[in-house]
Order: C-alpha cells, then sequence, then structure tokens
C-alpha cells in the first residue's frame, strides 16, 4: 500500500513525531506493508535526518504546494509575470490529472517523481498539527489541498488542532476543502466546534488524542503507576521563542525571566542537575533553534547555578528524545511535542502553554491547576506552580500516567473509521470516496484557481 503524508515538516522533531504517530496507527490498520511518501517542505534535510538505512519505508518528496508556483508577493511586472506562470502550472496539473502526462515545461524531474507518486497513491493524508491557525499565512496549505483535489486525491486530516477562521476568504476556501476530506480527525472539541459551521458531514469529525500519544511505552507507565521510580536528580526543560506573546518583547522578556527562576530553583533548593533540550534545535536548516533561547537564559543565571544546567543543542530524533528524557525526574515543557514525548515514556510534565492545544492536553492530563501561560506568566508564579509540582511529584505522576494510558487509547481509536474508510476503497482509487461509497470528479471544485490564479502564492 502507498500512503502521502503532505505538509510535514520534519526538521521538527515534534512534526516527525507526528509522522511517526500517523506510521504506527496505519500500520496497526493495514499492516507493515505500507510505503509512506512523505511531502516535505525540505525533503532532502529529512531525508539525511531519517535516513533510509533506519526508516526504510519512508520516501521523501518536495511538498507540491512549494516547489511548483512561484511567489507573487510584490507587485509590478515581475508580479504580473509569476502570476501568469502560475495560472499556466495549475493548466498544466490539470491535462496531467486528465491524461497523466507532466509538461517538462513547467515541472522538474522531481515534481514528476511527485505527480507521479501521488497519482499512484492508495491513500492521502494531510499531517496532524496546528498549521491551520490563522496566525499564519494559509495560502500554502490551501494550494496543496486545491492540487489535491485535481489530483482526485482529497486527504485525510490526522489530529488537528485549528481554528477560529474569522477571515471570509479563508471560511469560503476551506469549507468545500472540508466536506471534500473523507475523515477529519481533532484534536479536541474546541478545534471540532471550529469547523462545524463549515462542514455539511460532522459525523466524519472525531475528536481523539494527539496521535503522538500512540508512541506510548504502556508497560513502562504501567510499571511506574506501580511503583514510582527512584529519583535521578535530573530536569529538563524545553523552552522556544513566540513571536505572538502578548506585550511582545516585555512578554518575551517575563518568559524568560521566569524559565530562569525555574532554572535557579531546581538547582538551588532542590540539587538538580538541569538540561535544556527541546524538539526544534541543531538543524542549520530550518528556521527555529530553541537552543538559542536556552543560551540565552543560561547567560544570565548566576555563576553557581549555571555550572549545573547544560544546553543540550543537538538535533534529536523522537526515539532519542524520549531516551533522553526517558530516566528525568521530570520536564518543563513548553513545546507541546515534547510534553507529549515526555509523558509516552513515563515522565511527568510542568507544561508552559503558548496556543490552546496544551491547554487542553494539561486539561486531561490533570495538571490543569499548574498550566503556565506564555502570555502571562511570572517569575513568582512559576515559582509557585514549581514548588506546588514538586511537592505533590506522585500525585501528579499518577494522576498524568493514568490520563496517558487514556490518551493512548484515545489516539489508537483513529484506526475505527480508517479502518472503515480504508475498507471500502480498493486500490489506487483515483477520487476519494464519500458516504455512500460513490466516486467523486478528480477535478477543482472552483474553477478561478485554474483560469485566474488570483490565489496562488
Amino acid at each position: 500500500m502507498k500512503v502521502v503524508i503532505e505538509n510535514t515538516v520534519c526538521l521538527n522533531t515534534g512534526d516527525a513525531a507526528i509522522l511517526l504517530a500517523i506510521r504506527h496507527i496505519l500500520r496497526s490498520v493495514v499492516g507493515s506493508d505500507v510505503r509512506f511518501l512523505v511531502f516535505d517542505s525540505q525533503p532532502d534535510v529529512a531525508a539525511r535526518l531519517y535516513p533510509k538505512k533506519d526508516y526504510p519505508d519512508l520516501e521523501f518528496h518536495k511538498l507540491l504546494s512549494e516547489s511548483l508556483f512561484k511567489d507573487r508577493r510584490g507587485g509590478g511586472i515581475k508580479g504580473r509575470l509569476k502570476s501568469l506562470y502560475n495560472r499556466a502550472v495549475w493548466r498544466a496539473l490539470h491535462r496531467f490529472a486528465q491524461s497523466g502526462a507532466a509538461s517538462s515545461v513547467f515541472f522538474s524531474q522531481d515534481d514528476r517523481r511527485g505527480l507521479e507518486a501521488y497519482a499512484s497513491a492508495d491513500l492521502v493524508v494531510t499531517t496532524g498539527g496546528t498549521y491551520l491557525v490563522e496566525n499564519y499565512d494559509l495560502e500554502k496549505r490551501l494550494n496543496q489541498f486545491r492540487i489535491d483535489a485535481i489530483l482526485g486525491k482529497d486527504p485525510i486530516f490526522f489530529t488537528q488542532s485549528l481554528g477560529p477562521f474569522k477571515k471570509s476568504y479563508n471560511r469560503q476556501e476551506l469549507g468545500p476543502i472540508f466536506d471534500r476530506a473523507p475523515l477529519i480527525l481533532l484534536r479536541d472539541e474546541r478545534s471540532r466546534n471550529h469547523i462545524l459551521d463549515l462542514v455539511k458531514d460532522p459525523g466524519k469529525c472525531h475528536v481523539v488524542a494527539d496521535s503522538v500519544f500512540a508512541l506510548a511505552d504502556t508497560d513502562r507507565i504501567k510499571k511506574h503507576l506501580g511503583s514510582a521510580p527512584a529519583p535521578t536528580g535530573r530536569v529538563a526543560i524545553s523552552v522556544r521563542h513566540w513571536s505572538f506573546v502578548s506585550d511582545g518583547e516585555d512578554g518575551m522578556r517575563r518568559y524568560l525571566d521566569s524559565i530562569r527562576e525555574i532554572a535557579t530553583i531546581l538547582v538551588r533548593d532542590h540539587a538538580k542537575k538541569v538540561t535544556f533540550v527541546s524538539t526544534c534545535q541543531g538543524v542549520p536548516e530550518y528556521a527555529h533553534d530553541d537552543a538559542k533561547t536556552a543560551r540565552a537564559i543560561v547567560a544570565e543565571l548566576d555563576p553557581e547555578v549555571a555550572q549545573h544546567v547544560n544546553v543540550d543543542a543537538k538535533f534529536h530524533t523522537p526515539d532519542q528524545l524520549m531516551a533522553l528524557v526517558k530516566d528525568c525526574d521530570f520536564v518543563v515543557a513548553t513545546r507541546m511535542h515534547m510534553m507529549i514525548m515526555s509523558l509516552c515514556v513515563g515522565t511527568p510534565v510542568l507544561p508552559i502553554a503558548y496556543e490552546f492545544k496544551t491547554k487542553e492536553v494539561a486539561k486531561h492530563i490533570g495538571v490543569a491547576d499548574l498550566l503556565l501561560d506564555i502570555d502571562t506568566v511570572t517569575p513568582s508564579e512559576a515559582a509557585e506552580k514549581l514548588g506546588r509540582f514538586i511537592g505533590g511529584l506522585d500525585h501528579y505522576r499518577r494522576a498524568s500516567l493514568e490520563a496517558v494510558l487514556d490518551e493512548h487509547a484515545s489516539a489508537m481509536s483513529a484506526t475505527e473509521p480508517l479502518s472503515s474508510l480504508i475498507g471500502s476503497r480498493s486500490p489506487n482509487v483515483a477520487g476519494d470516496v464519500g458516504k455512500s461509497g460513490e466516486q467523486r470528479p478528480a477535478r477543482l471544485r472552483n474553477s478561478k484557481h485554474e483560469d485566474q490564479g488570483e490565489a496562488v502564492i
């Protein structure tokens, strides 16, 4: 079986963990004879980080929405020429969908390989995550879904936190995309409510736990529930820069000071060895490096504290990162998938939220009363909640790990609608299958994108 997984950013270890979780869940449905065609923003780097010798079933391709079109930002003659070029690409995509012939004028050899991969795929999945929120420009994602529609491969939406969609353009464009999707998996009820008025068939929208909970080591968690592990004296902290923090630079300064306070208390009052490590680091080609933020925090620690603090700035795969935090007493996590991967190996977490998705997870695992919010956190609040967390660590560990077993079961429950959907399909179906099993035409529903190209980046 061939499965396309699109919209991935595997240079981010959290996103890579989502990919590996989707892989695990789909293998649970169809067996191990699956080849995953992964369409990533930086496939060459991703292939280096996740080589064939270790991941023989992953094949990386350039995300088509990023490789096919000219960026139209700016105006003048160049902008108009790019617009004309993009319109021609849309027409060439339609010709490929109808004849299977990919024009060498508009499509590079890698583009043709990508188009052929889509044509031969039995299933298309748009990866889980939080990329359909209006903090970000959605045009690149919309273009990918338009390409999917032309190729007759309307995607399954894996576990998403999305919305709300307040912009009329986004609502207009996303409504038909969600309607064509055969299955939409959402991480929380709030996200489901964000699209109920955009979806004609809400029955295909299922709220399940984040897919990465599927990677939980349930045997280890059950063992820790039976007998708490001996303290190791090690704590990991995950930080990040957040451009959308309230109060701008002042808000970031407050957050950094709060983390510095946490590290200081851990060393001075609890004799812990602290390691800063995160899911977004160690890859020069990636736009984000959490180690840079960590170094800025450590640089202002008192020297007697700093000597017990380390910044691990290396890249880690999901398996490597989970092995690293496995023997920590706990983790203080800003990155949500740092939080989830830590929980997956039985390590309790004090969370810091920068989007509502983390607040939802904190609520589910029983630490909502300790949640720190990047928009409002202060050093005094961080110190107070850290103290309560450490003082009640056995209680919070048990509550969290019992919840992780439930979250694991919830993440794996995605196999049920997937089994029904995949069971209704035969290999190499050209169009997506609706509730009644009818084939839908492999054509773009809104012809303006073919003829006018105004929505193309």
